[in-house]
């Protein structure tokens, strides 16, 4: 018997590292301390839902914008699996802050031209210490196969409001334009805790960072890793939705006894607990393979894309419905959490894109 030369994969981590619960408890007691849900509740009506201050505290002291890049280029040399689990964190409490969308996708972009671009270099090391904020010039809903935007003008660009640069793909590459050379127009999103901006960008604006062919493998790498830890964020929210609800039905009385207790409801929360559990191994695959760079990645995290979308909306629903009426008020934060549901539903793809996907990268023929 001869054994095979064939490089094998290392099999899927779904565990969490010491160093990963230390960072969720440092990133947990920061949100916990600055922005809270009722936080949260008096800023969503403002211009601006972004926290001051917290993103310069998040990004910079504890340094997570930078964890996806190279120490040499001034990051912390981490893994998707550490940015993954600040997103759970960021998906728990709701928060607004443009780490989604600067220190992964955007990041992600830049990390495939740095090899070959010093202003892609330079730009990675100003991202890594959280002192700019960047944000790839696409719409929110594209996902990581989709047809990529061209025109000068693009509509739904999420955190657009908070970016300091702008990723342009047009015919002949990437650019880097400064947010101060574009026009940047709000426009009113379902989930008010990540805000929608139409961005128009003038022809020759910026630096470029790359041709075209090179531009769009690397854009495509930012959205797989956006999708891919998107994931992680619907994780964190679905687990806040479930523990609130459960906290809520053993302190709500009825008949003189807890709400929770009677059996219909209680069936209600052990199937979303089980689903939740299938949730948790989806995403932590998705942030295991993209650390790994696994061939498998995309087929992972179009799973883990199709599958916690669902399971988030399901919780969020599950939460505003077992809270009775206290949950369809403006003053609790469960319709903040089912708007973050319903809006990361179609970002970076649709369910149903994700589920062409998977069919089409494991050679499933589309029903005849």
């Amino acid at each position: 018997m001869t054994e095979s030369s064939e490089p094998t994969e290392q099999p899927l981590d779904l565990l969490y590292s010491e160093t990963e619960d230390d960072l969720r408890a440092a990133v947990r007691a920061l949100l916990a301390d600055r922005a809270g849900h009722q936080t949260l509740l008096g800023r969503i009506e403002t211009d601006s839902p972004y926290v001051p201050g917290l993103w310069k505290s998040l990004a910079g002291d504890i340094g997570v914008a930078g964890l996806l890049v190279p120490e040499n280029l001034g990051g912390q040399g981490a893994s998707h699996r550490e940015a993954a689990v600040v997103l759970e964190e960021l998906g728990r409490a709701v928060t607004p802050l443009p780490y989604l969308t600067s220190a992964v996708v955007a990041t992600e972009t830049l990390l495939a031209l740095e090899g070959e671009s010093d202003a892609a270099a330079g730009l990675l090391t100003e991202l890594a210490g959280g002192r700019t904020v960047a944000a790839l010039a696409v719409p929110l809903s594209t996902a990581p196969d989709a047809e990529l935007p061209l025109g000068a003008t693009v509509g739904a660009v999420a955190d657009a409001g908070a970016a300091d640069v702008f990723l342009v793909l047009r015919a002949d590459g990437l650019y880097a334009v400064p947010a101060d050379e574009a026009t940047v127009a709000p426009q009113t999103p379902l989930d008010l805790t990540r805000p929608l901006a139409t961005v128009t960008t003038g022809a020759g604006s910026g630096a470029r960072l790359a041709g075209p062919d090179a531009a769009r493998a690397a854009v495509r790498r930012g959205l797989l890793a956006g999708a891919g830890l998107l994931a992680s964020e619907q994780l964190g929210l679905a687990e806040w939705c479930l523990e609130e609800t459960v906290r809520y039905t053993r302190e709500r009385h009825q008949f003189n006894r807890p709400v929770g207790s009677f059996q219909a409801l209680k069936h209600r929360m052990a199937q979303l607990w089980l689903d939740l559990v299938g949730a948790r191994a989806a995403a932590r695959a998705a942030a295991d393979a993209l650390a790994t760079g696994s061939a498998d990645a995309p087929l992972i995290a179009a799973v883990a894309q199709a599958y916690c979308s669902r399971v988030a909306v399901r919780a969020a629903e599950e939460c505003v419905q077992l809270h009775g009426g206290i949950g369809m008020t403006w003053e609790h934060p469960a319709h903040l959490a089912l708007k973050r549901a319903k809006a990361d539903q179609i970002a970076l793809g649709s369910t149903g894109r994700h589920q062409d996907a998977i069919a089409a990268l494991v050679g499933l023929a589309p029903p005849g």
